[in-house]
């Protein structure tokens, strides 16, 4: 559809990326037109032609979402007033546009272009200001002339405009050159768009070395963002990367030598494959591995360790496996417990705790996720971190503690380690000086973490380093329908399923329209039978897959509807095919460390910071849809604030992935489970969702497809070299 009218009036701008929502004033009917996209340089006065689709907006009403647009020459005196004194031109208010155009009538723009120094005529205009006009009139000209020679390579005025801020005139040239280097400097431009706009650009042949070099890079990142690999055997990617480029493996064996050779990968011998590695990624691996093995030397032993005192002295009776993980954990460098639920990992923490502080020894304590913190400083009554806030980053200067200013403790645990990847590691380890103490406690057997790698099982796999497997479950916990299940999962075990009164209910419902209805029902109408009456808040239903009836976003919005719905004087706002009302609960679904947050502790002190992380989850606590904000308050009391354009970072949580949920806990967990996708439906899934629960297992669907998931045991595991560089240090 395209629409042609003027500008009237900028209604908002986003400076930062150029997204712009304006009023057209156009020849039909209608007269004004509402149009919103990237549309950076649109001015008040200009004739805009514009293309795209009309949508219509909740709070906003009829849109015009603009695909692409370009400005045409005004066509009267009054458009070219219009446009000098809309703001784009510094230095030029209405009173001077009108001076300027009743002067130069139609040829004012040429003039403006040409003749810069007959604005000179004008009064008010000396060499300074005559300096401001001219620079400020040519950058926009010269954007706006960038803008439009990229249009034919396919690049949208959102890339274009990026584009322009990194390279400036250069623009054009650069992706002339070589339409590759952007996946490199362009914020949001990978290798498919790049490709894309290469078979645009005169002379890039499919097989030309840019290409394949592109592609291969592609296909090993890919590998590590998609799968959590951290390399990719040789023949692997070679596969890959014909598969992805179309192009014969011959000619990718001898491109892929050739980036060994410059250095842009990395080649390692994991046992007997030849790996292909990301530099980078090489390098975090084997930094973690010789980094473990200085920690690991023991510190000095300490004849003072007195478990059987601490045991009174917290009014504990551990059992004989326990009592050997203290003692070992005490006087050793470096140290892993695993175990299931029940198993008194956090008894063990407390122990130990107990222990350095009687000795006045210092420790920290950390986890990866601000909710897996907070329910390790609950368990233990110690202060913990979030692994990023322990290491005190923020985005101007990253990790601010390092090598050259380690943290100094005399101990660092950190729990649920199934979910630490290797970077973060890497940046841990590179903060702790030799003669640390490090405990590292988790359950190997939930899911590996999101970002790449598998450390902790690595780390046990490799034989170097010393691991307590708990395995007793403890009276008080052995009561518990959801850790006796859980552990008959994970030994491959069906579950006890029924209905009877405990903390694990099962309801067998075949058709998946009927489960949608029972998962309505049970958190609007039923809830009690959840046990609690707030189920916004203590409810969250889990899903194996994203897609479909019983996937993640329909469940959203199903839930959305039901448990937040619409209501006068409650704002709203559509963004893409997600919309979010005021009150909804919100999902973190990437990493940004320049999210400025603040908090109360317990003291009633303020506290600020910067970062929020993938998965965490929190509450839209205010829309403001004048101002174009959100407000979020995070579980951990962490309120900030996200500007419209920061919408792709949040997600609605009324249901979310099981793997979202790792290393939360809640209260009660619905487990909606009809089938799916083989990859999805395996032992590892069911066993980590039953394990996210802290009171209530309520699981509901098909029989059949939980006794599949037990019997699918995972098999691929990610390709990843720490445990073999572990054992070669």
């Amino acid at each position: 559809m395209e629409i042609t009218g003027i500008v009237d009036r900028i209604i908002y701008r986003n400076t930062d990326n150029g997204y712009t929502v304006l009023s057209l004033r156009t020849e039909s009917a209608d007269g004004f037109v509402t149009l919103c996209g990237t549309l950076p340089l649109a001015s008040p006065g200009e004739q805009l032609r514009a293309e795209g689709n009309i949508k219509y907006h909740p709070k906003y009403g009829q849109q015009f979402v603009v695909s692409f647009a370009e400005t045409l020459a005004p066509s009267t005196q009054l458009a070219i007033e219009n446009y000098l004194s809309g703001g784009t031109v510094k230095g030029i208010g209405p009173a001077m546009a009108r001076l300027i155009v009743a002067r130069f009538g139609m040829d004012t723009l040429q003039i403006m272009e040409k003749e810069p120094e007959r604005l000179l005529e004008i009064p008010g205009i000396g060499k300074k200001k005559l300096e401001m006009i001219t620079g400020s009139f040519n950058e926009n000209r010269s954007m706006r002339d960038i803008l439009m020679a990229l249009a034919p390579y396919g690049i949208t005025v959102n890339q274009a405009y990026r584009m322009y801020k990194t390279y400036g005139d250069l623009a054009l040239g650069k992706v002339q050159e070589n339409p590759y280097q952007l996946i490199d400097d362009i914020d949001g431009i990978g290798f498919m768009t790049a490709d894309a706009i290469a078979q645009r650009v005169a002379g890039f042949e499919t097989n030309s070395a840019a290409r394949l070099f592109a592609g291969i890079k592609y296909a090993l990142q890919d590998a590590r963002v998609e799968y959590g690999h951290t390399y990719l055997p040789y023949e692997k990617l070679v596969l890959k990367a014909s598969t992805l480029l179309g192009v014969d493996q011959e000619l990718l064996c001898d491109a892929v030598d050739a980036m060994i050779a410059e250095g842009a990968l990395m080649e390692q011998l994991v046992g007997e494959q030849r790996g292909i590695f990301q530099p980078f990624v090489a390098r975090m691996e084997s930094a973690i591995a010789q980094k473990l093995m200085d920690l690991s030397e023991p510190p000095v032993a300490n004849p003072f360790w007195d478990v059987e005192k601490y045991e009174r002295e917290l009014g504990l009776t551990l059992s004989e496996s326990q009592r050997m993980a203290v003692t070992r954990a005490l006087d050793a460098g470096v140290m892993i417990i695993t175990g299931g639920p029940g198993t008194g990992k956090t008894t063990i923490i407390r122990c130990i705790t107990h222990a350095f502080t009687g000795m006045g020894m210092t420790f920290a304590l950390a986890a990866p996720t601000g909710r897996a913190a907070k329910r390790m400083t609950e368990a233990t009554g110690s202060d913990a971190k979030t692994i990023h806030r322990l290491l005190e980053y923020n985005p101007q200067e990253g990790f601010v503690r390092n090598k050259d200013n380690p943290l100094i403790y005399d101990l660092v645990i950190v729990d649920e380690m199934s979910m630490v990847d290797v970077p973060l590691m890497h940046a841990l380890l590179n903060a702790l000086p030799r003669g640390t103490r490090l405990l590292l406690v988790g359950d190997a057997d939930q899911l590996p973490p999101v970002g790449c790698g598998d450390v902790l099982r690595d780390c046990m796999d490799s034989g170097r380093l010393p691991v307590i497997r708990l395995t007793e479950i403890f009276r008080q916990a052995a009561k518990s329908r959801i850790i006796t299940n859980a552990h008959r999962i994970n030994q491959g075990h069906m579950p006890l399923l029924s209905s009877e009164e405990s903390d694990f209910i099962f309801e067998e419902i075949l058709p998946p329209e009927r489960i949608l209805d029972r998962v309505k029902a049970l958190c609007l109408q039923e809830c009690v039978r959840l046990g609690t009456s707030e189920p916004l808040m203590d409810v969250q239903v889990l899903a194996p897959m994203k897609k479909g009836m019983l996937g993640v976003e329909n469940l959203n919005k199903v839930l959305q509807e039901a448990l937040n719905p619409p209501a006068l004087g409650k704002p709203e706002y559509a963004f893409g095919e997600t919309l979010f009302r005021q009150g909804d609960k919100i999902m973190q679904i990437k990493n940004d460390y320049k999210v400025a947050w603040y908090k109360t502790d317990r003291g009633g002190a303020l506290q600020e910071g910067t970062g929020v992380f993938n998965g965490d989850l929190g509450t839209l606590y205010r829309l403001d849809t004048a101002n174009r904000i959100m407000h979020v308050l995070f579980d951990d009391g962490r309120l900030a604030e996200y500007t419209f354009t920061q919408s792709d970072e949040l997600d609605l949580a009324y249901c979310i992935s099981i793997h979202k949920s790792q290393g939360s806990e809640f209260p009660t967990v619905l487990l909606p489970l009809a089938g799916g996708p083989a990859m999805l439906l395996n032992r590892n899934l069911l066993y980590t969702a039953v394990t996210r629960a802290k009171g209530l297992v309520y699981c509901l669907g098909h029989r059949d497809t939980v006794a599949r998931m037990v019997r699918t045991v995972q098999s691929r595991r990610r390709y990843t070299s720490l445990s073999v560089r572990l054992q070669e240090v």
